[in-house]
């Protein structure tokens, strides 16, 4: 088979799993009854996934006792329940399993060979966030040991939706200053951060020089870069570091990998881990794929024997590039929706 033969495939086999009594989660096992279809017969492939309803506003109340798939062997563990960053309102809640993890991060690593080793510095959320997690295996996996300044991502926004840009700027800097020590007695070869921080990084001189003169790759993820910030910052400030973009959702339990640029275009593509991870690019109007090279919004969708999240919809625009061999979409020129329900969106630093 092909890989969107493949692609059609798996999703047919992860209908089955998740609405059988047998190994389903009580969630999607109860909620067969009430979609308007079929998922088992109606749900033939990748496409078809569209036929979903976006259900992803049900999981800010669900027990999280009710997403476990019945048929998962008693010995797969849970390693945490994260939340969504609670841009759009109430955080939606969303179980991983260490199985799906590494399995996620073993995918992710195989496309970095060439990184070496060295210790990393992610200045970034952790606690109900995926994002601190991520990073402590990034830097495993590279044999060195993680730092970390933690952030509270909501608190940002809250003191933006209030009007208190002075008191967000002050906690920023406070996250600067404990991003220098770090940097000044360390030995830091990664640094993971988003690109709200690292442009508040970037413009206190003590803290460009010590990036300037540790770090070979930063990895930006967890908010937008526009091209001409990314190229400024890649040839003008750090132009001995390597850049690297990872985009993903905790709505599916995964980033995606940056596709290689050999010719240097500075094009930014990402693919996701297919068929476990598919993306479509959409209409918002209509739901239905725009074409390719046009943009659209970003629909995730997360198919594993661990969970089941089907077209969710995410606060994201993006332009559709075809995925590697035909499964799904891959996506570029990724920004940020302007209102998401009626509600403006406020991106924050995360």
């Amino acid at each position: 088979m092909n890989p969107q033969e493949q692609a059609d495939a798996h999703v047919r086999a992860m209908m089955r799993w998740h609405f059988d009594p047998a190994t389903g989660s009580r969630y999607w096992v109860e909620r067969r009854s009430r979609l308007g279809f079929d998922p088992v017969e109606d749900v033939r492939g990748v496409d078809d996934l569209l036929r979903f309803p976006n259900l992803i506003d049900e999981l800010r109340d669900v027990p999280v006792e009710d997403l476990v798939p019945r048929g998962l062997d008693a010995t797969e563990e849970v390693c945490a329940v994260y939340e969504s960053g609670g841009t759009t309102g109430a955080p939606k809640r969303f179980v991983m399993f260490e199985s799906w993890f590494e399995q996620y991060m073993d995918w992710e690593n195989r496309h970095y060979p060439d990184d070496g080793t060295g210790h990393a510095l992610a200045v970034a959320p952790s606690g109900p966030h995926m994002l601190g997690e991520y990073s402590r295996r990034i830097a495993r996996a590279r044999n060195g040991i993680r730092f970390a300044v933690d952030l509270d991502p909501r608190w940002v926004k809250r003191l933006l939706a209030e009007g208190d840009t002075a008191g967000a700027a002050a906690y920023v800097d406070h996250l600067v200053d404990q991003a220098e020590l770090v940097l000044r007695s360390q030995d830091i070869a990664f640094l993971i951060t988003t690109p709200p921080l690292l442009t508040r990084m970037s413009e206190r001189p003590a803290v460009r020089a010590l990036i300037q003169e540790k770090v070979r790759l930063i990895i930006w993820t967890g908010a937008h870069m526009d091209p001409d910030t990314l190229d400024y910052l890649a040839t003008e400030l750090y132009p001995k570091a390597r850049f690297r973009g990872s985009y993903g959702s905790t709505s599916v339990l995964s980033g995606t990998v940056q596709r290689p640029d050999p010719e240097g275009t500075g094009e930014v593509v990402f693919d996701s881990y297919a068929p476990y991870v598919l993306y479509r690019v959409v209409d918002p109007a209509t739901g239905e794929p725009v074409p390719y090279g046009s943009e659209g919004a970003v629909v995730m969708n997360h198919l594993t024997r661990y969970g089941l999240v089907p077209n969710s919809l995410e606060r994201d625009l993006a332009t559709r590039v075809p995925g590697p061999g035909g499964a799904g979409d891959s996506l570029k020129d990724i920004h940020p929706v302007a209102e998401a329900d009626g509600r403006k969106l406020i991106e924050g630093v995360y």
